[in-house]
């Protein structure tokens, strides 16, 4: 091979290698309801309700949020288990958002998942060497050594011993099954795995082992991971970047370090403050917890404007009429708020509190509550006065809030 032979094939290496393996654009799934001896649709479950972010090759993406916000929704519709209603999935470059059974049959060996439960995965009527050797029968591939010395191989690598080849699910615990799942996963070599909740159902003490063996199977294998998690610890712990979602959404996708260390939307600030500091000292100190204000609103009648306005503390009249797209705040970190924490105010002409606001800032620590009324005055400080234009926005900003407050003293007012 000539020189200029080899460089354009470094190129093109490169090429694919800067390009993400998994883009997502404008995903939807509505669960139709369906009443009356016609059965017609009177509604909708809204479970994922129009998401767009990109997994890079060899990069571990957490997924994170309350129950019922379209995790798992969005997990089965990548791996393509789920049907989309809208929107587009390409992966490596190709489209794969309506390829029927035939179709998807060469990327199931590209695209695994990881179920989150270690005991209705698994078939209690098959043996162990069946439920692994399973992806090399369906698919067709015949691995070299034969399938039971390839399954007794992953069965060890994954840390189980090459014996339980003939055992049934029932004979192991709940870390071991779920390692029994992992095998199954990478049986066929993919190139990226989805895992739901995968040390969920496990031990605390089982956890650790399960996590590391991931990592440790990443670098071997140079896999891809999306997982999907309510642990902030583990995803922290094993993530390069998160999505926060809240309701069907995507509310910030940042890299891990910028996430932790200074979160832009409430939402994540509200989960970040959930997470326990196992630090002796701070027993007696005095907890900055956040409490939410009520449960995530249905996904049948998902609220107007900003889906989370109706327990944020920072929530205005711009929040519930306007929805905030999800833009770059800063380099790596998207972000959909009007009122973003630790950053310039997306909408400061907007001041006046909602009900829902006050009624959800009464659960917010006084620490909080001023840290956040403090944030973007403290960013437009640092950024000092430029011009006479923003002297001018912040006059009329004053302006405003002297207004809100004239309001709030007539009679009638609230």
């Amino acid at each position: 091979m000539s020189e200029t032979d080899t460089r354009a094939g470094t190129t093109a290496v490169t090429d694919d290698d800067d390009k993400p393996l998994l883009k997502v654009e404008g995903l939807v799934k509505h669960f139709p309801i369906k009443k009356g001896l016609l059965q017609r649709q009177v509604g909708a479950v809204k479970a994922v309700d129009g998401i767009d972010f990109e997994v890079r090759r060899g990069e571990t993406l957490g997924v994170v949020g309350e129950s019922g916000c379209g995790k798992s929704t969005m997990g089965r519709l990548i791996t393509r288990l789920l049907e989309p209603s809208g929107g587009k999935i390409e992966f490596d470059g190709t489209d794969i958002t309506h390829l029927g059974t035939s179709g998807m049959r060469p990327f199931r060996r590209d695209v695994q998942m990881i179920f989150q439960d270690p005991y209705g995965s698994l078939n209690p009527r098959h043996t162990i060497g069946t439920i692994v050797s399973a992806p090399f029968r369906l698919q067709g591939v015949e691995p070299e050594g034969g399938v039971k010395q390839e399954v007794q191989r992953l069965l060890e690598l994954v840390g189980l011993s090459p014996e339980h080849y003939n055992r049934y699910p029932h004979e192991f615990s709940g870390g071991q099954r779920q390692r029994i799942g992992i095998a199954r996963a990478l049986a066929l070599k993919p190139r990226m795995v989805v895992a739901d909740e995968p040390v969920s159902a496990l031990d605390v003490s089982i956890q650790a082992q399960v996590v590391n063996l991931m990592d440790d199977l990443q670098d071997e294998l140079g896999l891809t991971y999306v997982i999907i998690a309510h642990d902030l610890s583990v995803v922290r712990h094993v993530s390069d970047r998160i999505a926060v979602m809240y309701l069907g959404k995507i509310v910030e996708l940042a890299d891990r370090g910028s996430l932790y260390a200074s979160p832009m939307h409430p939402y994540t600030k509200a989960l970040l403050s959930a997470v326990p500091i196992p630090d002796p000292r701070r027993r007696a100190a005095k907890s900055e917890r956040i409490l939410l204000r009520g449960d995530v609103p249905s996904p049948i009648a998902p609220p107007s404007g900003c889906r989370f306005h109706t327990r944020c503390w920072k929530a205005t009249q711009i929040c519930k009429s306007t929805e905030p797209p999800l833009i770059e705040l800063r380099p790596g970190q998207r972000v959909a708020c009007h009122h973003p924490e630790n950053f310039e105010d997306q909408a400061p002409q907007d001041t006046v509190l909602l009900s829902a606001a006050k009624e959800a800032a009464a659960l917010v620590a006084d620490e909080v509550l001023a840290e956040s009324a403090q944030t973007s005055a403290a960013v437009a400080a640092e950024k000092g006065p430029e011009s006479s234009r923003e002297g001018a926005e912040t006059e009329a900003e004053a302006s405003v809030e002297e207004a809100a407050d004239s309001a709030s003293k007539e009679p009638g007012g609230k």
